[in-house]
């Protein structure tokens, strides 16, 4: 049976940012609508290096770190609500928040449910390996990665198996999901389809590729970089990579997730470049250098701007449509974890253990 997913582009509410990307296509676009030169408004040091991204609901930032704690704090004050003790460390897993429960996976292998307000525990459930992949909740279930090699689908309230598929190699990446199926790039060179109500494989596309990046789905389309330096795209309907882009001088590995936007994917590579790139044909449309290689998976407001950091320790803002910085922070640390943006407020955070809240 021909399947013909006609997804729509994905975009965040300003009243909340409530997990990796922002949403479960994982497109990382917002309506929100921050300042044009934003200033500090509180900074919380959480003690060890912070990889995980932020996600914002009822005015708390959620946020895990290197101390193996899961944050509670006021978006407001920058005050600590609560801290729950996970694992020993958390990792790039970035929380999930849905009907008052925040979920995230730690570097024990352990998947965490933790009531939002009071940060107690209300279940958990150990796979077999360490969990980098960041948790979607999606109909009634938490959809989470682990390095045991399974896609986990878990029940969100009891925390019971309800799944897991076995894939042949680690599950690094973020699911993004639409139209009932998750999305997986995978570490063993498959992208794959697979159904939310029963752990079942639809399909898969041959990538060819280690991929270390999360899928972003816009259209008909899957973007994702690789390990063998390339941004690509695959075509959901017809089951097969459309294009293939590299840069014909750096050849490094793009290990950010991409934002997808008006026609253009914007992928941050270690390369030390930002390249926006044609949706339909992956031509490049320009590129912009830092100092340090991007790990950071961009943010993309509707006025048409392009949040992300890098490990050169800045924070940019560039025009979207002309690649041209607009703004820029410095933290002074190298910031991996990719931004949160609720309203007029944006949350970053560095490998130096410091959140920030900018306003």
């Amino acid at each position: 049976m021909r399947l013909v997913a006609l997804l729509t582009i994905a975009v965040s509410s300003q009243a909340d940012w409530v997990q990796f990307r922002g949403n479960p296509q994982l497109t990382g676009v917002t309506s929100a609508n921050p300042a044009k030169t934003l200033r500090v408004a509180w900074t919380y040091e959480a003690g060890d290096a912070v990889e995980s991204s932020a996600a914002i609901a009822g005015g708390s930032v959620y946020v895990g770190a290197g101390t193996g704690e899961l944050l509670a704090i006021d978006m407001q004050t920058g005050k600590l609500r609560w801290k729950y003790k996970a694992g020993e460390s958390i990792g790039e897993s970035s929380p999930a928040i849905a009907n008052g429960v925040v979920y995230i996976g730690d570097l024990d292998g352990a998947i965490h449910a933790v009531n939002a307000t009071d940060g107690k525990s209300l279940w958990t459930l150990k796979t077999g390996a360490e969990i980098k992949s960041s948790p979607v909740v999606i109909s009634g279930k938490v959809l989470i990665g682990s390095y045991d090699g399974n896609l986990y689908g878990v029940d969100a309230v009891s925390g019971k198996l309800a799944w897991q598929y076995k894939t042949r190699a680690q599950v690094h990446a973020t699911p993004a999901v639409t139209n009932g199926l998750a999305f997986i790039s995978g570490c063993d060179g498959i992208l794959r389809a697979i159904r939310v109500a029963d752990g079942q494989q639809a399909y898969e596309v041959e990538i060819g590729s280690y991929t270390g990046a999360s899928p972003a789905l816009e259209g008909q389309n899957a973007y994702f970089g690789t390990f063998d330096n390339e941004v690509v795209a695959a075509s959901l309907q017809r089951r097969k990579i459309i294009w293939r882009y590299e840069h014909p001088e750096r050849k490094f590995p793009f290990y950010a997730t991409a934002a997808v936007w008006n026609g253009k994917v914007y992928s941050g590579g270690r390369d030390k470049m930002m390249h926006a790139l044609d949706a339909r044909s992956g031509k490049e449309l320009w590129s912009f250098m830092t100092k340090a290689r991007i790990d950071s998976s961009p943010a993309l407001t509707q006025d048409g701007r392009l949040w992300f950091g890098s490990n050169d320790g800045n924070f940019y803002v560039l025009d979207a449509n002309t690649g041209k910085e607009v703004w820029k922070f410095t933290a002074g640390a190298p910031i991996s974890a990719s931004p949160a943006i609720d309203g007029e407020r944006v949350v970053i955070s560095d490998q130096d253990g410091r959140i920030y809240c900018l306003r």
